[in-house]
């Protein structure tokens, strides 16, 4: 699967060296390649092509967007014109929102034409990203959304990642939920001091 992530940040490393790792072919897409910020994320990920927003976008089949939950407002016109691709949200509306809307997944569905749109790899920190596994065992990944092919492609990815399943946390109606699950992750690691060497692992009788 051809993925490009928008973004270099730690989820994004995170997520490239994992789905590099499963034989994804994986670019990363940056608003300036020469950038020193770039050059020192391309230094760390030598194996995975870094390559402006606008030529990774062109090749891939999934976009991962990892960018700050605001930078999506910059980006409508180059989502558009990928309207026919799958798209995944990692991002939080924690301190920040694409306004009026109250995610980036809520701009993306009013403001473009994309309709495989899921929101996923948003509710655990870039650490559990890198390494998923908990005492031999993948922890949890969870999605919303109201496309299904983007839905399976999203889980899968997450198994391709090393999560143990990816839980389907409900329609487009739940994006905002999944965030606030995401919210109760910072609290326990940060806010409440457990630190962020800690997951979400849902268990049943």
């Amino acid at each position: 699967m051809k993925i490009t992530i928008l973004g270099a940040g730690n989820v994004a490393t995170a997520l490239a060296i994992r789905w590099q790792a499963a034989e994804h072919v994986v670019t990363i897409g940056v608003r300036n390649p020469a950038s020193e910020k770039s050059q020192k994320a391309q230094a760390a990920l030598p194996e995975i092509q870094f390559e402006s927003m606008e030529s990774a976008v062109v090749q891939a089949d999934v976009i991962v967007i990892a960018t700050p939950p605001d930078a999506v407002l910059e980006l409508k016109d180059l989502l558009n014109a990928a309207a026919d691709k799958i798209m995944i949200d990692t991002t939080n509306a924690v301190r920040v929102r694409p306004e009026p809307y109250p995610t980036a997944y809520h701009f993306i569905k009013a403001e473009t034409k994309a309709q495989h749109v899921v929101k996923c790899f948003n509710s655990t920190g870039f650490e559990n990203m890198a390494n998923p596994v908990y005492h031999g065992e993948g922890i949890d990944m969870f999605c919303a959304g109201d496309d299904v092919e983007a839905k399976t492609v999203a889980k899968q990815l997450a198994l391709d990642a090393g999560f143990s399943t990816c839980w389907d946390f409900g329609g487009g109606d739940k994006v905002e939920l999944l965030e606030k699950f995401a919210l109760s992750w910072i609290n326990l690691a940060i806010m409440q001091g457990f630190g962020r060497d800690l997951a979400f692992k849902v268990v049943r009788r």
